[in-house]
């Protein structure tokens, strides 16, 4: 089985990318992929062969929890 560090080359995970509905129409987005052995791709949607970092469920979990709670409210404002 293949090993996913950061920073490899996002075109060479496999598997089906996805990203929100409510990305922009331009297609400028973060995309992610779920890994075979648990975990998650995560990679920028205008560069898909550029670096992917590679998160456990439950890093992502914790990342997910603190966007849900508004967290990062303050990091996607342009103020």
């Amino acid at each position: 089985m293949q090993d996913f560090t950061n920073g490899m080359a996002a075109d060479l995970i496999p598997g089906t990318w996805v990203k929100s509905r409510t990305s922009e129409a331009n297609g400028m987005c973060v995309e992610l992929a779920a890994l075979p052995r648990g975990g998650v791709a995560v990679r920028n949607s205008t560069d898909p062969g550029g670096p992917a970092l590679i998160f456990t469920a439950e890093e992502l979990g914790a990342f997910l929890d603190g966007a849900k709670r508004g967290e990062f409210d303050a990091l996607g404002s342009p103020n």
